[in-house]
């Protein structure tokens, strides 16, 4: 498998006024930086997002962790239609405004994370409001204790009205209020213009996507990883410079 090779050929398979496409942002579209704040966008991925957006007429949305606005950020001057915070956050096309859910972990569950880290040196949090993110060294890390400690977190925190879960992803743990994911998001785009009646495509690095993946191949699309194959997807490409070459190619 080459740097612009997938699994599954892609470019020559795929028509952009037919496809509706969703990409994850870190270790998809940008290479993995030690922190979030490091990663790197060169001025040629925002050319070729801008390229793709056109050539799919629109249908072309970032499907995040991150916040939308740090997403903004990222991309200047460029806006895309987005899912931010796994789903918890909603712009439609580029000139709507954000709609985020409801909740809050609060500001208790903030201060008490923050103490129970600090058993964890080099270890950090970031407070998206209806998430916390806590990233970890690697190595260095006793991963399966802060999994074990942040697993006890999330039954202290729960509530009766307030379920929450704790997903596991590539050096992060997602602790979420419970009632939103990204393939949530992707139905809901799905479901509207211009992304109604296209095939949509999934493209993300992370077994936390499951349920973006399996969203879109209930809705017959395409699912692809990226830096090594997960079960019962459509492909995988090898990393993100695969997916730049593809997105470049796409957009021409």
């Amino acid at each position: 498998m080459t740097a612009s090779q997938p699994t599954h050929r892609i470019p020559e398979q795929l028509d952009p006024k037919t496809i509706g496409l969703f990409l994850d942002v870190d270790g998809t579209l940008l290479d993995i930086a030690p922190c979030p704040e490091m990663v790197e966008v060169g001025n040629g991925l925002i050319d070729d997002l801008a390229s793709a957006q056109e050539a799919l007429g629109g249908a072309l949305a970032l499907i995040s962790g991150r916040p939308i606005v740090e997403l903004d950020r990222l991309f200047a001057p460029l806006r895309l239609a987005a899912s931010g915070v796994h789903g918890a956050e909603t712009r439609h096309r580029p000139d709507c405004d954000v709609i985020s859910v409801g909740g809050s972990l609060g500001v208790d569950a903030w201060s008490d994370l923050c103490d129970l880290l600090r058993q964890f040196p080099g270890s950090y949090a970031e407070n998206k409001r209806v998430s916390f993110a806590v990233h970890y060294p690697v190595p260095g890390t006793d991963i399966r204790h802060l999994e074990q400690a942040l697993a006890g977190f999330r039954e202290r925190l729960a509530k009766p009205d307030a379920s929450l879960r704790l997903l596991a992803g590539r050096g992060v743990f997602e602790l979420q209020l419970d009632g939103f994911d990204k393939g949530r998001a992707i139905e809901r785009f799905m479901a509207a213009a211009p992304f109604r009646g296209r095939r949509p495509i999934f493209v993300a690095d992370d077994e936390i996507d499951r349920p973006a993946f399996d969203a879109t191949l209930a809705l017959g699309g395409l699912a692809f990883s990226v830096g090594g194959e997960l079960p019962a997807l459509s492909g995988a490409f090898e990393g993100p410079a695969a997916v730049r070459a593809w997105l470049h190619e796409l957009g021409r």
